[in-house]
């Protein structure tokens, strides 16, 4: 049975870069145990330093799924609810779970196809630190740079993964050279996970690799190595894997209370508005509006009104009629 992990919130912390607004990234695993953390040998890999290096584990038991806190310094949540270490909680499909501050959407699907790996699990950190680097304005895509000879300080930004970029002194190539060793289309290069594959084109001057000699079959070009193009000396430059190299041997950044986030489409919820102080009542009564039906003026504190006169005639009489009554009684 397939579970699909997407990561909803907390592109990589790099320098206190922001959280984005882009695309979900997922991966979709069939393993009965997926290790989650910031750690190289994670199945999921999170490059945020409030994630443990080896955070949580998602466990299958029977016919459902099992969430567990591995000890980790931020703790895991199911919802809003965290959880003890080493205390397995059940998961059902569409549930959020918290892992420091960045949050995942766990789906089960028997019927979805597993392609995590972990190539996927890195190429998946490193899309997540390049997003918080360039919300920073700092360059994150792989580039060449040529460091030395006669094209030296010339570019070349590797933005999109699924192209063959062409070096040479033809202008139509996508780093055009100055160099006259260089031929017209002298290197092709191309992306795959976190390096480079690379060919001579059939150049007269050739093309050598860390002192190898490149033929035309893809050879890998990693970060750090350079390259030779005629006269020209190139580097490899990937900034993510810099960053992310940096955020797996940091130690783990505590949280203070209060700044986990809330789940994905759920704000925190405010503070009650304190309701208005009803202003107390004017010791002098307002004036009653003449000319209005029904207004009449109060009578003023101790005099006699009518009814009052009337109430009273009423007793007085009651009282004589009992009076009357008491005597006739007594002749008889």
């Amino acid at each position: 049975m397939a579970i699909t992990i997407t990561v909803r919130s907390g592109e990589a912390r790099v320098a206190g870069a922001g959280e984005t607004q882009a695309e979900d990234l997922s991966l979709t695993f069939d393993l009965p145990r997926l290790v989650i953390g910031r750690g190289e040998g994670c199945d999921l890999r999170l490059p945020d330093p409030s994630v443990s290096h080896r955070h949580a584990s998602i466990r299958q038991r029977g016919s459902e799924y099992v969430v567990v806190d591995e000890g980790s310094t931020n703790g895991t949540a199911l919802d809003k609810v965290v959880l003890a270490p080493q205390s397995p909680r059940v998961i059902r499909s569409g549930e959020m779970v918290r892992l420091g501050r960045v949050w995942l959407e766990i789906r089960i699907d028997p019927l979805a196809v597993a392609r995590a790996n972990p190539a996927a699990a890195k190429a998946l950190a490193l899309e997540l630190v390049s997003r918080g680097l360039e919300a920073q304005g700092e360059e994150a895509c792989p580039k060449i740079v040529v460091v030395d000879g006669p094209d030296a300080g010339k570019e070349l930004s590797l933005r999109d993964p699924s192209k063959r970029y062409v070096l040479g002194r033809s202008r139509e190539t996508d780093l055009p050279l100055d160099d006259p060793d260089a031929s017209r289309r002298h290197v092709e290069i191309g992306r795959k996970g976190d390096h480079l594959l690379v060919r001579d084109l059939g150049s007269k001057a050739g093309s050598t690799l860390e002192d190898a000699i490149l033929g035309q079959s893809d050879v890998p070009w990693r970060v750090g190595q350079t390259l030779t193009a005629g006269g020209n000396v190139l580097a490899f430059e990937y900034p993510a894997t810099v960053a992310l190299a940096e955020l797996e041997r940091s130690p783990d950044e505590p949280l203070r209370p209060g700044e986990a986030p809330p789940p994905p489409g759920k704000d925190e919820p405010e503070e009650p508005t304190p309701e208005a102080t009803p202003e107390p009542p004017s010791a002098t009564p307002e004036p009653t509006p003449l000319g209005r039906a029904g207004a009449t003026t109060p009578a003023a504190e101790g005099s006699w009104s009518l009814t009052d006169g009337m109430v009273l005639l009423f007793a007085l009489g009651v009282l004589a009629l009992s009076i009357v009554g008491f005597f006739w009684l007594f002749r008889r």
